[in-house]
């Protein structure tokens, strides 16, 4: 954890147990070390939620997750616009 310089969107999906069990434990290390992070749990879903190609695929938490994706990556990589 503190190798780590970059700001972390964490995406949670609440039924992935062998994922959320270690989930606060991780936030708090994060917290620690001066990590900015931001982190979201999808209620009703399970691991590979945005997979599209399996029976675990959950609309409303997949279209969220993208939504709250492209929001961070407009706030964290977007270069600001350069005058002509």
């Amino acid at each position: 954890v503190h190798d780590i310089h970059a700001a972390l969107l964490l995406h949670y999906a609440a039924l992935d147990n062998r994922i959320t069990s270690g989930a606060a434990a991780y936030e708090a290390a994060l917290k620690q070390a001066g990590v900015r992070f931001k982190a979201y749990v999808y209620e009703g879903a399970s691991h590979g939620f945005h997979n599209n190609t399996t029976p675990r695929y959950k609309d409303d938490a997949a279209r969220l997750a993208e939504q709250r994706t492209l929001a961070w990556f407009d706030e964290y990589l977007k270069q600001p616009s350069q005058p002509d």
